[in-house]
């Protein structure tokens, strides 16, 4: 198994970035922009730019990209896991340690590792437990992903970990837990992703615009629809982008075409990446028929600004990926 502040959808989930202390970047590499893009190919001569000059996100992240890509753990792969590890990189050592069951063990060619499986979640497991000890909402969940005991992840998660409860709420709807009173589970689902939401995840925000949307809350469902595409999750942009623009018309936005357009034309940056090429098109053909040629270079002007003043865009893949 696997918000209450713009500042947290700014600066701690723009790029599904979390890190301890000693790690967080202050300034997301272009690299990594583009890995969260979807632009896998794109990221990684990039990504290796930036590990080669030793940061170890990127090294992190270049290790992801190139075991993604190649579906298995190559030796660059775990050449770079292991130069992010060594520098303290949690999230490597998680990964290394996770390797057991990769592909290059069924193709018997994976590379020699420093250190085995199980020495690299113990050494990850002495980092974090103090810290996790200590009730860093982080490191708590760090030593869920560790363990697999779901207790750390409640812990987490009742620490105000975003993260950590979303997957709550992911768990909960899956069957975890036990809940005695008909409708409790549904109601802590729904806890779980208005605090996950409050705290800057758009992920729960998508979620629990659904919710709301049964809910028939549309003065909410607008809200959260905003604020959820002003983090640049793809997935939100595009649903702000086409209620805004009436494609469909089904929240009670006020009609903008031009930002609609806008949303769109961003998105098609894009390009096939996540496989929504189609759909964007599609929508940019709709839209733009409604438009008359002045609309569409305001709309222009419009996307700049907004490319200028919010996130970039993203998948928000997760950080610990498959």
């Amino acid at each position: 198994m696997k918000a209450s502040t713009c500042v947290l959808v700014a600066s701690f989930f723009i790029l599904n970035e979390s890190s301890l202390a000693n790690q967080q970047e202050q300034v997301p590499p272009s690299g990594l922009i583009l890995y969260n893009q979807f632009n896998i190919d794109a990221a990684i001569p990039q990504l290796k730019l930036e590990a080669e000059k030793g940061n170890t996100e990127s090294q992190y992240y270049l290790g992801e990209a190139l075991r993604k890509r190649n579906r298995y753990m190559t030796s660059e792969a775990q050449h770079w896991y292991e130069a992010a590890a060594s520098a303290g990189n949690i999230y490597a050592m998680i990964q290394l340690g996770r390797s057991t069951n990769d592909l290059c063990k069924k193709m018997n060619n994976c590379p020699p590792s420093e250190k085995t499986q199980a020495q690299w979640l113990t050494q990850a497991k002495i980092l974090t437990l103090p810290q996790a000890s200590n009730g860093d909402p982080e490191s708590l969940f760090l030593m869920y992903e560790i363990t697999l005991d779901h207790e750390w992840l409640e812990k987490s998660a009742n620490a105000g970990y975003p993260l950590a409860q979303y997957w709550m709420a992911v768990s909960e709807r899956q069957g975890e837990g036990f809940f005695f009173i008909p409708g409790n589970r549904e109601e802590s689902v729904r806890r779980w992703l208005k605090l996950s939401s409050e705290g800057g995840y758009p992920k729960a925000m998508n979620d629990y615009l659904v919710i709301l949307y049964t809910e028939g809350d549309m003065e909410s469902v607008r809200q959260w629809m905003k604020v959820a595409a002003e983090t640049g999750e793809q997935e939100a942009v595009s649903n702000y982008g086409a209620y805004i623009s009436h494609t469909p018309d089904k929240v009670g936005f006020p009609l903008d075409l031009i930002k609609g357009y806008a949303l769109f034309s961003l998105l098609k940056e894009l390009g096939d990446n996540g496989g929504i090429q189609d759909y964007v098109e599609q929508k940019i053909e709709k839209i733009g028929e409604k438009m008359t040629p002045e609309q569409i270079k305001e709309s222009m002007r419009v996307a700049a600004q907004w490319k200028a003043s919010h996130p970039p865009l993203s998948f928000f893949p997760d950080k610990l990926g498959d």
